[in-house]
């Protein structure tokens, strides 16, 4: 694939809408949260901690290969921190994936706090639906206005 493809891509930019609204109101002590497409473009949440974490690019693909073999969300522990991983897609596109990192949490307070995790990847899903939709609500909207634009050109 062609990289200026991908970077102009409606997924990309989903997914850059997606990260910019999601990251702008994660706690500042809360989880290190990372979109990513399936071409394997990222966007951490906090570049500087998400480095300091030390997860591999191979361990995310292996995250990745699991959720798209139906496994999620996929619950696992990587060093001092568990990491939760699901697919993130609408109704008309599939971005990728969300991969939420909760640093010093051990397995058994991630597994006790499941169904909040699950809310907030259900959460995440949503935002991109909504995104997704007033995207198209505003492409509409602008070849409506093109539309009208060129009617009036051709009544003068």
């Amino acid at each position: 694939m062609n990289i200026y493809e991908s970077l102009s891509s409606s997924d990309f930019m989903l997914n850059e809408h997606i990260a910019q609204q999601v990251f702008e109101v994660l706690p500042e002590q809360g989880p290190v949260m990372l979109i990513m497409d399936r071409n394997g473009n990222s966007w951490p949440s906090d570049s500087e901690k998400f480095d300091k974490l030390d997860i591999s690019e191979s361990f995310l693909k292996e995250l990745c290969d699991k959720i798209d073999d139906g496994a999620e969300p996929v619950v696992t522990q990587a060093g001092e921190c568990s990491v939760i991983a699901a697919q993130l897609a609408t109704d008309n596109s599939n971005c990728g994936y969300t991969v939420i990192v909760l640093p010093q949490y051990s397995p058994e307070s991630t597994l006790v706090n499941i169904d909040l995790i699950e809310v907030l990847l259900n959460q995440l899903g949503l935002i991109a639906k909504l995104i997704e939709k007033n995207n198209h609500l505003y492409e509409v909207q602008m070849k409506h206005y093109r539309v009208c634009g060129q009617s009036d050109i051709a009544s003068n």
